[in-house]
């Protein structure tokens, strides 16, 4: 019996299993996809919070490498100055899903775990001692179920977690096509939403994105896409012989709860949205960091199971949070003229540079806190990755983090300050300024508490005080508040 069994092998379930093997955990990965080949348009990047936790396992050159950077981060036609963020990596990475699920499998692979392909799970039971998994392959048994399997997810349903949210409005065609004639690449928005043909070299395929004159949900069929374009530009351009085709809609939901007993979801099974501003593989990963270490830690019998409640509590405000936003930019992809008035209104709204920087913080999730009560600034917010002088050799703090396991951090100023067990103790030196985005500049801690996804969980001031709860709360059995 597995300690850990991830029900799909997405970016999420990939990220997740990886988090896991780190902490010696055993997890398996079962995945309906007999290949890694993925059908219809997926995610095609991220932004830089996703680059620093990724940066944090020491992966994040990986895709790098595979990908491209730019500043492409903007709200209701205005550009976003992310790169003015204090961080390493402020800016999109380009980068095909495709290309993030191979690279992420490489990485977990490395660290000896191997996805299961070809299994479909059907259903599930628990009880007190575990899951017992039905799937195509015969049951299997689980002390934990993580459901990373997608807006659809069985894992989800089985568990009974309600998903709301806002039903469809709208719904576009995405598909790589034959065409038979001219066409030109462009792009329009109109009352219905963005029409957009991009025709390749040869002049005998293209890329298309097309709202559709209505509401669609099911399967695309070539007759939609058909209707589609000519409800756009008044001809189907000879469409034939789509080698991808894919629907999606503005609906945006999310689950009420994460967790139901020794089941979890994480992922698109826990929140889908339309693809605007490029949240989706960032909001897994982020899933899957937060998650992993807690799920780790219980399934070692290191914390109380209350421990995974922290995660809803924490994921869910934040998802949210970029929910919301998602949902708005998405209903802007029009052009009438109520809509019209309402973006000239946020362009009038965004004129002033900390309106602009507060949502550059967000659409990049370089903003990223979790509320720990109150306290220093630092406290619950991502820890910046500084340029630090550890036992007399530089060392950046991200690279501390690559084992993650909590780490406290000496900052020389608290006198005698205690190993605590479980958690790795650095005595490191920094004299420059401490900056976090959208906040701007606050006041040097003597110590700092680091959880293993890179959030501040204790901040010292020149004592020991709170440490000991906080080290007992989040690493060693301590009840959470």
């Amino acid at each position: 019996m597995a300690d850990v069994t991830i029900v799909g092998a997405g970016p999420t379930g990939l990220m997740l299993a990886g988090e896991l093997a780190l902490a010696g955990v055993d997890v398996a990965v079962l995945e309906r996809r007999t290949t890694t080949e993925l059908v219809g348009s997926r995610a095609r990047g991220f932004h830089g919070r996703t680059v620093e936790l990724f940066d944090q396992r020491g992966i994040a050159e990986r895709f790098l490498e595979a990908g491209m950077t730019a500043q492409v981060l903007s709200f209701a036609n205005l550009p976003l100055d992310v790169a003015a963020l204090p961080s390493r990596h402020a800016y999109t990475v380009g980068i095909p899903q495709a290309e993030v699920e191979r690279i992420l499998l490489e990485w977990i692979t490395e660290l000896g775990v191997a996805v299961t392909r070809g299994v479909e799970v059907t259903g599930f039971t628990q009880d007190a001692d575990g899951v017992r998994l039905e799937t195509s392959a015969g049951p299997l048994t689980s002390a934990y179920v993580v459901g990373t399997d997608g807006g659809r997810s069985v894992v989800r349903k089985g568990a009974g977690i309600d998903f709301v949210g806002a039903e469809p409005t709208r719904s576009h065609l995405i598909a790589e096509v034959s065409i038979t004639e001219p066409a030109e690449t462009g792009m329009g928005i109109d009352e219905l939403g963005i029409h957009a043909i991009n025709v390749q070299p040869d002049g005998t395929s293209a890329g298309v994105v097309v709202t559709e004159l209505e509401v669609g949900t099911d399967e695309p069929t070539l007759d939609d896409l058909r209707a589609a374009m000519l409800g756009a530009w008044g001809t189907d351009f000879g469409v034939h012989d789509p080698t991808s085709l894919s629907r999606f809609t503005d609906a945006t939901r999310q689950a009420v709860g994460y967790r139901d007993g020794r089941v979890l979801i994480a992922g698109d099974a826990a929140h889908t949205h339309p693809p605007v501003a490029g949240q989706g593989i960032g909001l897994g990963v982020g899933d899957a960091v937060n998650l992993g270490w807690k799920l780790a830690q219980v399934a070692r019998g290191q914390s109380p199971a209350e421990l995974l409640d922290s995660y809803q509590a924490e994921r869910h405000p934040v998802t949210e949070r970029i929910l919301d936003n998602v949902m708005t930019q998405a209903w802007l992809q029009r052009s009438d003229r109520r809509t019209d008035a309402v973006r000239r209104t946020f362009a009038e709204l965004m004129r002033g540079d900390e309106a602009r920087t507060r949502m550059a913080g967000l659409l990049s999730g370089l903003d990223a806190a979790y509320d720990l009560g109150e306290g220093h600034p630092l406290l619950g917010r991502r820890m910046p990755d500084l340029d630090l002088v550890v036992e007399g050799r530089p060392v950046r703090a991200y690279e501390l983090l690559r084992p993650a396991r909590p780490v406290l951090l000496d900052l020389g100023a608290t006198p005698d300050l205690a190993p605590r067990a479980g958690v790795e103790l650095h005595h490191a030196a920094y004299d420059g300024e401490w900056v976090l985005p959208v906040v701007g500049e606050v006041s040097a801690p003597t110590a700092v508490l680091i959880r293993p996804d890179g959030h501040v969980a204790w901040v010292g001031e020149g004592s020991e005080d709170g440490l000991g709860e906080a080290v007992a709360t989040w690493f060693g059995g301590g009840v959470l508040s």
